[in-house]
């Protein structure tokens, strides 16, 4: 990701490939003479199989694949692992092959968040490890794929995990200045090389500030979601980082 025979005689592979076709050969000749049913499986399949490299679930027939992982200091197994795809397949065989391929690993899919649509999918499961969800967006001839999968285990070691029904905010900084936080009506101030601080939040949309000393104020929103835990950081140059979901 070759083949030497000896002398004049064809490879056995060749042989076998040559007798295909003069039955196929056959075939067509039976068929120009009447009506003919082949019992002889289609040579291209539009089943989609399963990947066994793929660390989530994937088919092996994709256009685009990548893979991310969210980890923390000192802990090698991932917070949240995030697989993006994209398959040359309708959306409802793409979700056939998620709903079995998921079933096998002991995923348990949330009937009642399901949501299903002809261009639109989106699933909520309880993983082995933790929640997961699968989204699933019809784009032209393809289908669009985004699942992630979330460890509680390693959440709650790394004091990431949220309360139940809550979100929870980790505010870092790991600049050279103090770096203030104002978000929810609370300002939260963070000397250089403090450890992080969080809190938890209820789920909903927020605008927030991000001030370091001889920078301009950075704005911006976020929403966060029940049972999600975003990062907002500042750098070690004094500037403000785009919200990182870590969990």
């Amino acid at each position: 990701m070759a083949t030497v025979g000896r002398g004049a005689q064809a490879p056995a592979r060749w042989q076998l490939i040559a007798c295909g076709l003069a039955l196929m050969g056959s075939c067509l000749l039976a068929a120009s003479a009447g009506a003919f049913v082949s019992n002889l499986p289609p040579l291209f399949s539009t089943a989609l199989t399963l990947d066994p490299a793929a660390r989530l679930p994937a088919p092996t027939r994709y256009s685009y694949r990548g893979i991310h992982t969210t980890v923390m200091p000192g802990i090698e197994t991932p917070l949240r692992t995030r697989l993006e795809a994209r398959v040359p397949a309708m959306l409802g065989d793409v979700l056939t092959f998620y709903r079995t391929e998921l079933r096998k690993l002991g995923w348990q899919e949330r009937q009642e968040d399901a949501v299903v649509t002809a261009d639109h999918a989106r699933l909520a499961f309880v993983s082995p490890i933790g929640p997961a969800a699968l989204q699933l967006d019809r784009d032209g001839g393809s289908t669009s794929v985004h699942l992630v999968q979330k460890n509680s285990d390693v959440a709650a070691r790394a004091n990431v995990l949220p309360e139940p029904g809550q979100a929870k905010l980790v505010f870092s900084n790991i600049g050279e200045n103090e770096a203030v936080l104002t978000i929810n009506e609370r300002t939260i101030p963070r000397p250089a090389g403090t450890n992080a601080v969080a809190l938890d939040l209820v789920p909903g949309k927020y605008s927030y500030g991000l001030s370091v000393r001889g920078r301009p104020v950075t704005t911006n929103m976020l929403a966060v979601a029940a049972g999600d835990t975003w990062e907002l950081a500042v750098g070690r140059d004094g500037a403000a980082w785009p919200p990182l979901q870590l969990y």
